[in-house]
Parts: structure tokens; sequence; C-alpha cells
């Protein structure tokens, strides 16, 4: 609790610097997910406005709502196929950025991807280039893979028992798993031919990255589903001794506090 008051204090007695927020959940996530753990609320009473939301479908993403368009610092939310490969949902966020560009001109755009989302933003900024985009902050992402999702994959290809893995991936039914093998093989660790093995080696855009890691409560990094080391960008061979390192004492799935952590990051 001293932590969170201590926070607070520094956090409003700076200003906050970014412009443009873009949110993108992870897997059998959706938009919605920033707003069942109250991130959005916390953002939106510091001035972060809830200002669109894109969904996926056909050959251009939509753009349902466009509402605060005038406030000084504006927050995009996206609805992507979470259960699809990384490559399917990191062009579909290509198209979405690109039309946050046209409404928000030059303005700089922070990306925040939770679990998997953190790994399809990054794929979209080596695929598509930083453009307006000045930095990356990731929770809890797996940037070098995951036992879990290779558990998965073996569950799913024997039809063996998968009670214990369904309650890694949040208590999801069997056919969850069964339509989301492409996106587990990209986010099992990285082997030759995988995904992972290829983009933590290709150039990655000069912007600035952050890494928010999640800690148990004695301390140690990791959560059930991604360990510590999987979620520090430092360990991706492209980025070693880019990103700066967050630590925040939670399980995988957000909660209201990385909204605290979130308004930290932007004002720095």
């Amino acid at each position: 609790m001293k932590y969170l008051v201590t926070l607070l204090v520094f956090i409003f007695s700076q200003a906050v610097q970014a412009d443009v927020l873009v949110l993108v959940h992870g897997y059998l996530g959706s938009a919605d997910s920033w707003e069942r753990s109250g991130i959005n609320t916390i953002l939106d009473e510091h001035g972060w406005k809830r200002t669109g939301l894109f969904v996926a479908g056909g050959a251009q993403p939509k753009l349902l709502t466009t509402d605060n368009l005038e406030a000084d610092n504006n927050v995009y939310a996206v609805n992507l196929p979470s259960e699809a490969p990384v490559v399917v949902q990191a062009d579909m966020l290509l198209g979405m950025l690109a039309q946050i560009r046209q409404l928000h001109g030059s303005e700089a755009i922070t990306i925040v991807g939770h679990s998997a989302g953190g790994v399809v933003a990054r794929l979209a900024l080596v695929r598509g280039g930083a453009q307006n985009v000045t930095r990356l902050i990731t929770i809890a992402s797996p940037h070098t893979g995951t036992s879990r999702a290779e558990q998965a994959l073996d569950v799913t290809a024997n039809h063996g028992p998968f009670n214990m893995v369904k309650s890694f991936f949040g208590g999801r039914d069997y056919e969850a798993l069964r339509h989301s093998r492409g996106l587990l093989f990209d986010l099992s660790r990285p082997r030759p031919g995988s995904l992972l093995y290829w983009l933590n080696v290709q150039p990655h855009p000069d912007i600035s990255y952050v890494s928010v890691i999640r800690t148990d409560p004695v301390g140690f990094a990791g959560d059930d589903i991604v360990p510590g080391s999987s979620q520090d960008m430092n360990n991706v061979p492209a980025l070693f001794g880019k990103s700066a390192v967050m630590t925040t004492p939670a399980g995988h799935t957000l909660v209201a506090q990385d909204g605290v952590t979130i308004l930290d990051l932007l004002k720095r």
C-alpha cells in the first residue's frame, strides 16, 4: 500500500508526455480486458480518454467509435482474433495503426501489449516500422516463448488429459486450445523455423522498450504462464540491453494496478 501511495503522488506531480495510447490484448482476451480490469477507468481519470475501438473484419479493420478526439491524450483499444497466428494479428494491428496515424498526424504513439499482445505488437513494429510509435510497453509477454504453449500443443495433438493445461490458459475449453494451435506454435520457445527464432534476431525499431515483469508473492520473477526471463525483452538477442524493466506483484492476468504502472511509464 505504501508503494502505491508513493507512486500515485509521483504520478500526480508529473506531466504526462505521450499523446496516443494503443492497448493490445492477449490470448483469449479482447478490448474488454482493459475495461474489466479497471485499467481504462484509471487512465480516464488521469486524462487518458477512451477514443476508439478497433475490430478486425473484412479487408480493413473497422473503427467503431471516435469519442474525445479533442482530448490531449487519446486511448485506442483493439479487438484482434486472439486465437489466430501472431503474423495474422500483427498485420491487422498495422492496419489499425495506419488509421490512427491518419486521425492524429505526427502525434507520438505508445503501444501497450499484454501477454501474447506484446509479441504481436513487436512483430508489427518489425514488419511495418515504427513510424509514429515511440515506445512499446509489454506486460507479462512471452518474448522468448513459454513451455505452457508446448504443453497445450501436446495435449491437443494427442487428445489426452488436458485439465492442467486448461487451468494455465484461464480455464478456457479444449476447443479454444485446438483452434489456437498456430498461435501456440508461435509462442513456443524459439527453435529453428519458428516465429520467435526468426523474430528475435531481426532488427527492431530504435524506440523505447519497457518490459513489465510479473513477480510472485515471494518476489521471484514470472507467473504460471510465462517465465520471468521470457517476459524481459533484454533476453531477445536483437534487444539485449535496450529494454527498461519494471516488476509488478501480480499473476498473469491484467489488474487495476497495471493502470497505475502504465501512467507511471507514460510520463517518463
